[in-house]
This record gives structure tokens, C-alpha cells and sequence, in this order.
């Protein structure tokens, strides 16, 4: 695994180191040794998986709040996704900033968000999926967000938005 640290204090975009042959190659996408090597959390209580069938559709952005913050490592696994994670911590020197990269089914990286960073994500294509660990198990009790078009950000997504839930449509201005 690669490791190469994001503007954001503490978030990764994570690579895979392909071993290849006539067969096709061999990765790992996930090993507790090298994550804490990389002084990254490898607590690994929970994996998600997402599906949206149109391209355009965002999710987020989604954080829990403490005691239940969790860390993500996300990939995408078909399509390909604009995954944005958000600094919500207090007192980081990256407060209140983002990052967004492209992580697709073909290029295998990984974005890895520490515990208390907003996430979410748009569809670049048609039927993209996503699959994502992370260090806590979700609580709804704690499940919060911040919206996607938050001036207080100023996140530029790719596209045009085609599909939200009302939930991430109506989140709260983010107040720092």
C-alpha cells in the first residue's frame, strides 16, 4: 500500500502496490500493519457498500459526532465517484477545508478520512458503487451533516446535481 497525505492534516489518498503476472495482479487494499505503520487508524469494525444507478447523484456529507466518530477508508468498485472529505475539526490547522478526488474502478486508489471529517461523494457515471470501512460501528443517534453547497466550504463539484435525499438537501449551515 502507498500512502500519500492529502492538503488535509491527517487524510490519505491510499494506492495499491500491484503484483502482476500473465494472470492479471494481486493488491492489498487493506492491512492493519501498514495502516498503523502509516500512524493511520486500522480499526476495521464495520464495511459499507453504496449503489447509485444515475450519474450526477450525490450523497453527503455525512460525520458522526463524539463518541462515535469514525475513520473511512473509501473505494470505488464500479464507475467511478468525486469523493469529498471535509476537516470539521476544531482545532486543526485545516479546519473547515476540503478535499476532493476522482476514485474509480480503474484506478484503484483509496481516500482515507480520519475521525472527525465530513464525508460524501458524487457519481461520475451511470451505476457507480462504492465500498468503505470504517473505525466505528454507525450510531444514528450521532449521525450528522453538513450540506453539499455550504458556502462555508465552497466544495465544486464536478456536476451538475441530479439526484439528493431531502435529508442532505435540507442539512444545516455549518457553524465554525
Amino acid at each position: 500500500m502507498t500512502f500519500t497525505e492529502t492538503e488535509l492534516k491527517g487524510a490519505f489518498v491510499v494506492g495499491v502496490r500491484k503484483i502482476e503476472d500473465e494472470r492479471g495482479f494481486f493488491a492489498r487494499s487493506w492491512c492493519q500493519k501498514e495502516l498503523e505503520t502509516a500512524g493511520l487508524n486500522p480499526a476495521l469494525v464495520q464495511v459499507n457498500m453504496a449503489m447509485s444507478g444515475k450519474k450526477g447523484t450525490l450523497r453527503g456529507m455525512h460525520f458522526q459526532e463524539s463518541p462515535y466518530q469514525e475513520a473511512k477508508l473509501v473505494r470505488c468498485t464500479r464507475g467511478a465517484i468525486f469523493d469529498v472529505i471535509i476537516d470539521l475539526r476544531p482545532d486543526s490547522s485545516t479546519h473547515a477545508r476540503w478535499v476532493g478526488i476522482n476514485l474509480s474502478a480503474d484506478n484503484y486508489q483509496m481516500l482515507y478520512a480520519p475521525e472527525g471529517f465530513a464525508h460524501g461523494y458524487q457519481t461520475l457515471t451511470d451505476d457507480a458503487e462504492m465500498y468503505y470501512t470504517t473505525s466505528a460501528f454507525f450510531a444514528p443517534s450521532a449521525a450528522r451533516g453538513v450540506r453539499y453547497d455550504d458556502p462555508a466550504f465552497g466544495i465544486r463539484w464536478p456536476l451538475p446535481v441530479s439526484m439528493i435525499s431531502d435529508a442532505d438537501r435540507r442539512w444545516p449551515d455549518y457553524r465554525t
